[in-house]
């Protein structure tokens, strides 16, 4: 799941950077870490499937503002039901990001045991508990209003997304993807009012759909160039990428369509095989 915004820090000589903060006369010093700190795994809510299963939806805070981490699958980085792997991302984006991945139970799960994820770094482990408390079922509204998409157009559909055939990939060779979307063109682009100079000048993310591909899971650097698309209103957007990796191994790599208000996610594995040199 992934569409996810970052917020970006510079580091000022060292990682640690002091920010104060004014509120009205009084102040206070919020410390951001550029790195240095550890990931901390969230649990976002819960939906109903259509057969009658449910979805744990998990995320995570990466409490720093630049580095971004690896952490295997196993004791470090674990779902505690069928198994340590239950989908989970192991490279971490700075910052909060949402409504990551999913962990699907059974129709008669029990509404109070919980499914537990858990994350070790930097010497200490965060635990987020997910279950069926009533109070926390998701709906699209609330997933938009997470996302920052404001009130929640009632005829928008999220975008339909494809990835092209990838071919295998051998080191040192540059990868190339190719990813599609197709929209309804809704929500429809904001129109800024003239009576009020102040709000027609306010910054907003144009209305439309944009292409990103992030790292899922790594057991290397990957490079991708470009990440992101441009911001496509109305007609149907292609997007062309180069990837390059430092080391052989199994990559899941993520394609995510947003339109401002709703998006698609698709997942490729693909094997990145050594020069054999």
């Amino acid at each position: 799941m992934s569409a996810r915004r970052v917020s970006w820090l510079s580091p000022i000589g060292a990682a640690t950077v002091m920010i104060v903060v004014a509120a009205g006369a009084i102040g206070h010093a919020q410390v951001q870490y550029a790195a240095g700190q550890n990931v901390a795994p969230t649990f976002e809510g819960w939906e109903r499937n259509a057969d009658g299963t449910y979805n744990l939806v998990f995320g995570y805070l990466n409490r720093n503002y630049e580095e971004q981490l690896d952490i295997p699958i196993g004791p470090d980085n674990r779902v505690d039901y069928g198994g340590d792997d239950q989908g989970q991302p192991t490279h971490f984006y700075p910052r909060r990001q949402r409504f990551v991945f999913k962990v699907v139970v059974p129709r008669d799960w029990d509404k109070t045991k919980k499914v537990t994820w858990s994350i070790t770094s930097r010497g200490r482990t965060d635990v987020a508990k997910g279950w069926l408390q009533p109070e926390w079922e998701l709906s699209e509204d609330v997933v938009v209003e997470n996302m920052g998409g404001g009130v929640r157009d009632p005829n928008n559909k999220a975008p339909a997304l494809k990835i092209g055939a990838v071919p295998s990939v051998t080191l040192p060779d540059t990868l190339t993807l190719t990813a599609s979307a197709e929209d309804d063109g809704l929500p429809k682009p904001y129109r800024q009012s003239n009576s009020n100079p102040d709000r027609a000048s306010r910054p907003r993310r144009p209305r439309g759909v944009q292409i990103k591909w992030t790292v899922y899971r790594a057991p290397g650097v990957v490079t991708l160039t470009p990440d992101s698309s441009a911001i496509v209103h109305g007609e149907p957007i292609t997007m062309t990428t180069k990837a390059t990796f430092s080391a052989p191994g199994t990559y899941v790599l993520r394609a995510t369509a947003n339109d401002g208000q709703l998006y698609t996610t698709r997942d490729l594995t693909l094997t990145v095989h050594g020069s054999g040199l």
